[in-house]
């Protein structure tokens, strides 16, 4: 089958290990099933891998991403969790938890095999590429807030760096609840359309806000870190589920934490039941995946440079 995956591990250059071309596949397993993909989101994480990070060279080749929705072998539409063996089903007693591609074969395929009980019906209000767009970057983005954050309607949220995938499903997930959103970016035309999509108002990375917020969602890291913690209110939240731009911010602005009673939470995908609640979310609420660009899987690599060179705003999609 046709897939595009990791070949080699290059730290510097992570395209340089991908690959188009001929995979095997998935062989049948005792409590997983195999699903015919129609639609894969590319993630970060994909390039990550490429740079060696979870994924090593023992395990190469390896078929990349997460995140998929496509046909199961009774003919449903489905989409998949991508966190393999968070409850322990179809993996060892002694295996920890991991995501797609980091031990097993991803969805950048014809088909891809997960364990049964990592698949969930699709919405019929969805689109397979709108319902691809979901289980890693939106289930990140719902967990941050409604989960970790534990924001309520009327409350204040930052989001950081307008524009990524978790970014920006922050902006509209948070809006559809009733928040009062705030963004930043780099970017004039992303901060417009951060706005666009409901952010109260969308700022340069650094700038004072029109007031301190109960909440930050921040994936950007070192160079936003600072700026983070100065914005929250006493009391207030920061949830982080991300480091694009480095894990060492100059400042920890540990003083400030402590003297006001900030909390500081790191959050890391989502539950099974979460990625159910969102998908009723979004098929209830109208709420839709914000798309940057859909390609068939043979233009892989297009969707890898666009993340690579940070021009996307949304996801990028692949279609077998």
């Amino acid at each position: 089958m046709f897939a595009a995956y990791a070949a080699r591990i290059d730290p510097d250059q992570p395209l340089n290990g991908l690959e188009l071309g001929e995979r095997p596949e998935p062989e049948a397993r005792p409590g997983w099933t195999t699903v015919r993909v129609r639609a894969a989101s590319l993630n970060h994480h994909d390039l990550w891998s490429l740079r060696g990070v979870g994924l090593g060279e023992k395990s190469l080749p390896m078929i990349l991403g997460c995140d998929a929705a496509g046909v199961d072998e009774d003919g449903n539409e489905v989409v998949l969790h991508s966190v393999i063996g968070q409850t322990g089903h179809g993996v060892g007693p002694d295996e920890p938890r991991s995501i797609l591609t980091e031990h097993y074969q991803g969805t950048f395929a014809e088909k891809v095999s997960v364990p049964s009980w990592n698949v969930l019906r699709k919405p019929k209000e969805l689109s397979f590429e709108e319902a691809a767009c979901l289980p890693t970057a939106w289930l990140t983005a719902y967990r941050m807030l409604f989960t970790n954050a534990a924001v309520r309607p009327g409350d204040s949220v930052l989001v950081q760096g307008a524009g990524g995938g978790v970014a920006t499903a922050a902006i509209v997930l948070g809006k559809a609840a009733g928040l009062r959103i705030f963004a930043t970016s780099r970017d004039a035309a992303k901060r417009e359309r951060a706005v666009e999509l409901g952010a109260e108002g969308a700022f340069e990375p650094g700038a004072r806000l029109p007031h301190r917020v109960d909440a930050v969602i921040e994936t950007v890291g070192a160079a936003t870190w600072s700026h983070s913690v100065k914005s929250l209110r006493p009391g207030g939240t920061l949830v982080i589920s991300g480091a694009t731009s480095g894990p060492s911010p100059k400042s920890a602005e540990l003083n400030r934490i402590f003297f006001l009673e900030l909390r500081v939470v790191g959050s890391t995908m989502g539950t099974k039941d979460e990625l159910e609640d969102l998908l009723s979310f979004c098929a209830a609420t109208g709420v839709r995946p914000v798309i940057d660009s859909v390609l068939p899987l043979a233009r892989a690599r297009e969707g890898f440079e666009r993340i690579a060179g940070g021009e996307l705003f949304g996801k990028v999609v692949l279609t077998m």
